[in-house]
């Protein structure tokens, strides 16, 4: 079985296996009918990629839908605020999406065109390896393999490979493996294909195999090693942190910040928040140790209610606001939570 690939040249068991084509058989038969595949503009292609990095396709589709709504080119996307862009994405999380995506688009508006090359688009401010693949081969057809967490399931059970996905090594190796098995005259349909049989056929768990059409060359299946293929290496520990916001209520008014680069949450809006818990004030608890979860952080949460006819002296950096233009700013899903607590 072959459990390496360490040279360039074509693989001789490549070369007689019959992945390509079956796989390419498949995606014409159950490839899944998406609103971005009946396009070949860079910018939707670009747009879908982007909001599906970290985001289900049920989820996802509404999002690109209101998207290309609003902003229906790449130059309006361009003109617009980044309030309004990240007020758009409000429940999509991994904010700084949002406003990598508004930053590219910028950067697209001032070159005067979509890049045309992978080298160009990969250039674009959050877009990666595999994104600019994926628009340089849908969009224009170029040979470029995009490797993702399906591909590096796929690749890595039907070849039998236990080299770590997340590892310097394995990210070249299955880059390499999926760049030869890539057809250059379908590198769109192959990617595709990839990543539907990824989500579809090969799910990381209970993947179909008894209806699997590459089941007779499938190492994982004939060796048992479904349910331990993919190999990834340990994550990195996840830190809890703790925040407790105030809500001002002031007379119709609240007070709200934009919080600063660096940070969690970065360029989104919040509630009065401190470290320590005022002694002085006429506090209401809300709600007690919140949880929400992030990619590298926990985040557990105290929600208090001032109501008060005098404004609280807080720091500068907060602006005064009438409750009812909330809606108008973006607030993280957490602050979505305090606000559903408030009494009405």
């Amino acid at each position: 079985m072959l459990t390496t690939f360490t040279e360039v040249t074509p693989n001789p068991y490549i070369m007689h296996n019959n992945f390509t084509p079956i796989l390419l058989q498949w995606f014409l038969e159950n490839g899944r009918d998406l609103p971005w595949r009946h396009t070949r503009d860079p910018y939707a292609i670009w747009l879908s990629e982007i909001i599906l990095q970290q985001t289900r396709i049920q989820q996802g589709q509404a999002y690109w839908e209101r998207f290309m709504q609003k902003f229906p080119t790449v130059e309006a996307l361009a003109a617009a605020t980044e309030d309004e862009v990240l007020r758009l994405w409000q429940g999509l999380g991994y904010y700084s999406r949002a406003r990598n995506l508004h930053f590219a688009a910028q950067q697209i508006a001032k070159i005067g065109h979509f890049p045309t090359t992978y080298e160009e688009t990969r250039k674009l401010k959050g877009v990666g390896d595999y994104t600019a693949a994926a628009i340089a081969s849908i969009a224009f057809g170029l040979p470029h393999a995009a490797v993702d967490g399906n591909v590096y399931r796929v690749l890595s059970r039907h070849f039998g490979i236990d080299s770590p996905i997340n590892s310097t090594e394995g990210k070249h190796l299955f880059a390499e493996l999926a760049q030869q098995l890539l057809p250059k005259e379908e590198a769109s349909a192959f990617n595709q294909a990839m990543m539907d049989f990824g989500a579809i056929q090969c799910t990381p768990q209970s993947p179909r195999c008894v209806l699997c059409p590459l089941q007779e060359t499938c190492d994982a299946l004939h060796t048992g090693r479904i349910d331990t293929l993919p190999v990834k290496l340990k994550k990195l520990e996840i830190k809890t942190r703790h925040l407790t916001y105030i809500y001002v209520r002031c007379k119709g008014e609240t007070a709200i910040r934009r919080r600063p680069a660096g940070d969690i949450l970065q360029g989104l809006w919040e509630p009065w928040n401190v470290e320590k818990t005022p002694k002085d004030l006429p506090l209401i608890l809300l709600r007690k140790d919140v949880k929400h979860v992030l990619t590298h952080r926990i985040l557990l949460a105290d929600f208090y209610l001032l109501d008060i006819d005098k404004r609280p002296s807080i720091p500068e950096e907060y602006i005064w606001i009438p409750e009812a233009e909330l809606e108008n700013y973006a607030l993280p899903r957490l602050i979505e939570i305090l606000l559903e607590s408030l009494p009405r």
